[in-house]
């Protein structure tokens, strides 16, 4: 086990994605499960509080200390079994979620959550239930979690298969591996139809094994992960597409999300039924334009559409040429991915908006000031236009783009000075406000982490908060672990 307390060693463990920063008197690098359980021990009865560390590519604060030590699982690394004809893949917590990817790619076996950022540990990925551009066909990191290996504050360990333990009601009992029994009461709260990765998980008759994907490292430390896998699709049509009217790209992935839900609903495989609808505003693409030349120049939105297929590639292609061309879209600035290269690329594309937002953040030093909210779909298109005309309003550069097939929507406002940047926290403050008031969510994939607790209250109001802290006192007695995390200690 490696210990780092000299501060020029342990910056890089202070700090995430979302440029938050913190501070901590230790990071301990563990090398087995074991070495976690004595760290917890040692911990919990010096009531010394602990932060869990993925590869700091989170955007909420979750993994940055306030205090304490920290616990980086990150020789915690080894991908232990693929099993391509049961179907799961079984890693420790410290895998990196790309490189995972591409040795299960090499076997023809998928595993379909794909949050934005690839540089991820997949420990983080189950911590936050992330999700990604692929959520709108495949559901978020939840779906694919069979079995999880978790040490608790106390050290002692707990197993979870799904499919083997379910609360009575709202009652939930857990059973550690040194017999003890802990009884947990879940707050009766309804959670929002739509993504959402705020607070815990909770229904009544609920799988125990839900409690813990999305606690964001205050109930646990997961140590070892059993992942389902599908196999790998026979084709697929990958396209990025361009408008010259915003309306037309937003009326026309309004209309592919709609189709694709008919599609399913009636299981018509030779339907529109899109496994990936992402949208770029004309600020997005202006942002990107410097890096990829041939965006084309009049463009006021783009749409990336990705549909599998396998056999009927011909007929699905002529089906989504048309639905774009009956919302003015010209066929020749389309980019189609005719090789798996181009398919890289338009991924690249993808992920290259979001790249460059937290490169512009960590430059200005202001912390990041963009959106997670997802509001049902009837509400799609009137909330993106209250967005936009607020920030606009403001005078604040901005670009809108994400998962709009979901409803979910990622605004990055661009302060230039900190008067701003203030302009921007309240705007974001209302955007989330709204986003709740109508039944939606104000963290649809990234989790609540140290930045958004406030939010939580307002969603689920103080009374639930106060349940979600019992559920921890009974996990976590002293209180040690993921401190800030999802909500402030009483």
């Amino acid at each position: 086990m490696i210990i780092k307390t000299e501060q020029d060693e342990i910056q890089n463990y202070l700090v995430d994605a979302s440029n938050t920063k913190g501070f901590c008197d230790a990071v301990y690098i563990p090398e087995s499960v074991d070495e976690i359980s004595a760290i917890l021990i040692d911990a919990n009865n010096k009531m010394q509080p602990v932060t869990i560390s993925g590869n700091g590519t989170g955007l909420t604060g979750a993994r940055v200390p306030q205090g304490g030590i920290v616990i980086s699982t990150e020789k915690l690394n080894k991908i232990i079994e693929i099993n391509t004809e049961e179907m799961y893949v079984i890693v420790e917590p410290g895998v990196i979620l790309s490189e995972m990817r591409d040795t299960l790619l090499s076997k023809d076996v998928l595993y379909p959550p794909d949050p934005t950022e690839w540089n991820c540990f997949v420990g983080g990925t189950v911590a936050t239930n992330a999700s990604g551009a692929k959520t709108f066909k495949y559901g978020p990191t939840r779906n694919y979690v069979e079995e999880l290996e978790i040490v608790l504050s106390d050290g002692d360990y707990i197993q979870l298969k799904r499919g083997e333990n379910f609360a009575e009601d709202y009652s939930l009992l857990l059973k550690t591996s040194a017999g003890r029994e802990i009884k947990i009461v879940l707050p009766e709260y309804e959670m929002p139809n739509t993504k959402n990765t705020s607070g815990y998980f909770c229904m009544s008759n609920m799988d125990a094994i839900d409690l813990f994907i999305g606690s964001e490292g205050t109930l646990g430390v997961i140590t070892k992960l059993k992942l389902k896998l599908l196999p790998i699709p026979t084709n697929e049509i990958s396209c990025v597409l361009f408008f010259e009217a915003e309306k037309n790209g937003l009326d026309f992935l309004t209309k592919a999300r709609d189709e694709s839900y008919n599609s399913r609903e009636s299981k018509n495989k030779d339907g529109i039924d899109a496994t990936v609808l992402e949208y770029f505003d004309e600020n997005s693409l202006k942002f990107l334009i410097k890096d990829l030349p041939n965006i084309p120049t009049n463009s006021k939105a783009a749409v990336w559409f990705e549909q599998q297929c396998n056999g009927n590639d011909n007929l699905l292609l002529e089906k989504w040429t048309n639905l774009f061309a009956e919302y003015h879209g010209k066929e020749e600035d389309a980019w189609f991915a005719m090789t798996e290269k181009d398919k890289e690329q338009i991924v690249n594309f993808r992920h290259t908006i979001s790249t460059s937002v937290n490169e512009y953040i960590t430059i200005n030093n202001f912390r990041k000031l963009g959106t997670d909210v997802a509001v049902p779909d009837k509400s799609f298109i009137d909330f993106y236009y209250k967005m936009k005309n607020e920030v606009e309003e403001a005078k604040l550069d901005y670009v809108i783009y994400g998962h709009l097939g979901n409803s979910h929507y990622h605004l990055n406002m661009l302060p230039k000075t900190e008067e701003e940047f203030l302009k921007g926290q309240k705007i974001y403050s209302d955007i989330c406000h709204q986003a709740i008031r109508i039944g939606g969510t104000f963290s649809a994939e990234h989790g609540v982490g140290k930045n958004k607790t406030d939010y939580l209250v307002k969603m689920y109001g103080e009374e639930n908060v106060d349940k979600m802290r019992e559920v921890k006192k009974a996990l976590d007695p002293n209180y040690i672990l993921g401190v800030g995390n999802i909500f402030v200690k009483e």
